[in-house]
């Protein structure tokens, strides 16, 4: 059982031991952190913060400690109830709140759940205001409201339908170029919200949408991470249902992946590759991804004439570089689109627009379109972090033994040889160092890893 406190929040498995896990304690201590925290940022007597989740089982429960948490201190409350990490991102300033929490572990498996904090922008929290909020937690230092000043809590059930307008209103999304081709789609919602949002987004644009799993039950069908292992269902359903493609999203919609028509994976790092395409093939412009995710990307940016800048892993860390660059689409290689013109956060249903515009107006297959990028292989591995390793100590050993080549320590270390690349960072949410290597073959990405995972193990005596 686990429990990670960090500047983007918290993340735990439930039950259990408070401290230990996310128990009923921890939400509380940590909803009124964050509350207590926004009331001074702010500076106002009255704030609204909205609150949304997804379809995990232990998400009403979370949901009712956390509302009734900020009641307490009160703050009045916008509850979306089950929703998406986007939605409530663009919904925070369209209400014009002070902040948002989403409650979802995002890919993590349903054992798992998560506050993830959002500012007035409904933008993630930066490191400094993540850091004052878990010193808050630490000082146990929180004043509740008297009993004629606590929140009120509204509820809004719109903001499925208000997300899909707000993409339909974008300057690169034609519906009516999308509902001419007639598209059929298998969707895979994991069995949370983005069985929901998508088929609604889908079918405002005449799209035939065949689902699988799209009952926000929670009970997880698979493995909740969208990635090649745990998605057989979708790829065999597609090639039986004759489809243009799959989509498959994680349980907060925040990632996005598809299916090419012949089942094959399109692959998670290509989803962010196609919907730039499409972009700056109309807006040319910079680009930004985080230093995990693939070379494709900046292929990509330099064939349309822009330029492309690699940020620390984490939104937080791309939404600002994209900031200082002005680009006008980023993301990270998970599958996460942020498209500015929309809002600073990854949006699944943004992505699935553009990706659709890029199929209307190019033609072919989608297995035709991904033959025709750059063709890279990516090996996703980790170590499991113990008690007495020194992380810290091991990755400066691995960055002297490679200073002679491309390297970057400003997210763990990232070094770039002449054919291939490999990144070792700590996690955020996992006790693990993850080791992603990439390369033109699968084979040689995966030797990589293993070379690197080999020489990492050798120096730290295990």
């Amino acid at each position: 059982m686990t429990l990670i406190k960090s500047i983007s929040g918290i993340r735990g498995t439930i039950g259990g031991a408070p401290n230990n896990n996310l128990t009923p304690i921890d939400a509380v201590k940590f909803a009124a952190a964050y509350g207590s925290w926004l009331k001074d940022y702010s500076g106002k007597e009255k704030l609204t913060v909205v609150i949304g989740r997804d379809a995990r089982l232990s998400g009403e429960m979370i949901q009712n400690l956390v509302v009734s948490t900020l009641v307490g201190l009160g703050i009045d409350i916008i509850d979306l109830d089950l929703s998406t990490t986007p939605t409530v991102e663009i919904a925070v300033p369209l209400e014009k709140a002070d902040g948002g929490i989403i409650l979802t572990a995002s890919h993590n498996p349903k054992q798992w759940n998560a506050l993830k904090l959002l500012n007035e922008k409904g933008e993630f929290l930066n490191a400094e205001e993540g850091a004052k909020i878990l010193a808050i937690v630490e000082a146990d230092d929180f004043d509740f409201a008297t009993v004629d000043d606590l929140g009120a809590v509204t509820k809004n059930d719109a903001y499925f339908d208000i997300h899909v307008d707000e993409v339909l209103n974008l300057s690169l999304v034609d519906a009516d170029v999308i509902k001419a081709k007639k598209f059929k789609v298998v969707v895979d919602g994991v069995n949370s919200t983005g069985g929901i949002a998508i088929p609604k987004l889908l079918e405002a644009l005449d799209v035939e949408v065949v689902k699988l799993y799209c009952e926000p039950t929670g009970h997880f069908p698979h493995n909740p991470e969208p990635l090649k292992e745990h998605l057989g269902d979708i790829c065999k359903k597609v090639v039986e249902e004759q489809a243009d493609f799959g989509i498959v999203v994680d349980p907060d919609v925040d990632r996005l992946a598809f299916i090419s028509n012949d089942g094959e994976m399109f692959g998670e790092e290509y989803t962010l590759v196609a919907c730039a395409d499409y972009v700056l093939g109309k807006t040319p412009g910079s680009t930004v991804s985080n230093l995990s995710s693939s070379r494709a990307l900046r292929d990509i940016t330099v064939k349309h004439g822009g330029s492309y800048e690699a940020a620390a892993v984490g939104e937080v860390n791309v939404v600002t570089k994209m900031k200082e660059n002005k680009a006008i689409i980023g993301g990270e290689g998970n599958g996460g689109i942020i498209y500015p013109e929309s809002h600073y956060g990854r949006d699944a249903l943004v992505g699935t627009a553009l990706f659709l515009m890029l199929m209307a107006e190019r033609g072919g297959t989608v297995a035709e379109l991904r033959a025709s990028y750059p063709s890279y292989f990516m090996s996703k591995k980790k170590i499991e972090l113990t008690p007495e390793l020194d992380v810290d100590g091991l990755l400066k050993t691995m960055y002297e033994k490679y200073q002679n080549e491309e390297i970057s320590n400003i997210d763990g270390v990232k070094i770039d040889f002449a054919e291939n690349w490999v990144h070792l960072r700590k996690s955020n949410t996992e006790p693990i160092i993850r080791v992603y290597t990439e390369a033109k073959s699968q084979s040689e990405a995966d030797g990589l890893a293993d070379k690197i995972i080999s020489e990492i193990k050798i120096i730290a005596g295990i």
